[in-house]
């Protein structure tokens, strides 16, 4: 296992583990798939940004990303990171998560960031545990804030102080 910064020969690999996250799970609350033009925009953004993205290869192959962004846009939370981290379906419970996260934490704290937010829907369980084995705490529970397949969804958030 590899977990390296992410680069233009990775999109589609990304956008694969993005794409099937958005058509089938409540843990990206959008609708619509990203195209290839999209997924550059985003990666070029992140890059300018200075925001970090890596990802896990296994076998040449691929099967994870991270990143990290900005909580919110207003500047009294420049010290604010929220982070996001998706493993291809036929990879996870191999502790690839663990890996990229703890990655994400240390370049967060190398950046100077104070704290990391992890914004999971109530029904994924098993991103609320991963969260908390790697020192997140509950911060709070929004009530019917997405809606999708049919049904509201509860947003948590979960923080870890990095300082």
């Amino acid at each position: 296992m590899l977990i390296r910064e992410a680069q233009s020969k990775d999109l589609r690999a990304i956008l694969d583990i993005m794409n099937e996250a958005i058509l089938n799970t409540t843990s990206m609350y959008a609708y619509e798939v990203h195209t290839e033009a999209t997924i550059r925009q985003w990666l070029i953004k992140k890059q300018s940004n200075k925001m970090p993205v890596f990802v896990c290869e296994t076998n040449t192959k691929v099967v994870a990303y991270s990143s990290f962004d900005t909580f919110r846009t207003c500047d009294a939370y420049k010290f604010s990171v929220e982070n996001s981290i998706y493993v291809h379906q036929d990879f996870q419970g191999r502790g690839i998560g663990t890996q990229l996260l703890s990655t994400l934490i240390e370049r967060a704290k190398k950046d100077g960031y104070h704290t990391m937010i992890a914004g999971i829907d109530a029904s994924n369980a098993g991103s609320y545990h991963f969260h908390q084995q790697l020192g997140f705490h509950e911060v709070g529970r929004m009530r019917d804030v997405g809606y999708k397949f049919g049904k509201w969804l509860e947003l948590i958030f979960m923080q870890l102080m990095l300082s």
